[in-house]
């Protein structure tokens, strides 16, 4: 396979979406299971990529998925969390028992 044809397609595609195309980083790697593309972006961009309910990275991957078939290998994206991402901020959702205590009825 062309190993410059899914990453052409995923940078393509990713800049076109983003507000800071210079801070796409795309890595591939190529092993028994197939192709995996690990993106990174910006953390302002991160919902563009990711898009409602996840339907623009299902889209991009279905895309990749597609280009792979084409080039008869399996191709996987995924998408790295940016530092200070959503998820990282454990500290801001509390335990049940902590929500239960705020509520005290």
């Amino acid at each position: 396979m062309n190993s410059d044809t899914d990453v052409q397609f995923l940078d393509f595609v990713v800049k076109a979406l983003v507000d800071n195309p210079s801070s796409v980083k795309i890595e591939r790697t190529v092993d028994e299971m197939g192709v995996l593309l690990t993106l990174s972006v910006s953390p302002e961009d991160m919902g563009k990529i990711i898009g409602r309910m996840g339907n623009t990275a299902k889209a991009i991957r279905t895309l990749l998925r597609v280009v792979g078939m084409k080039n008869n290998a399996r191709v996987n994206l995924k998408i790295n969390e940016p530092e200070g991402g959503m998820r990282s901020q454990s500290s801001a959702s509390k335990s049940v028992d902590e929500a239960m205590e705020d509520l005290k009825i």
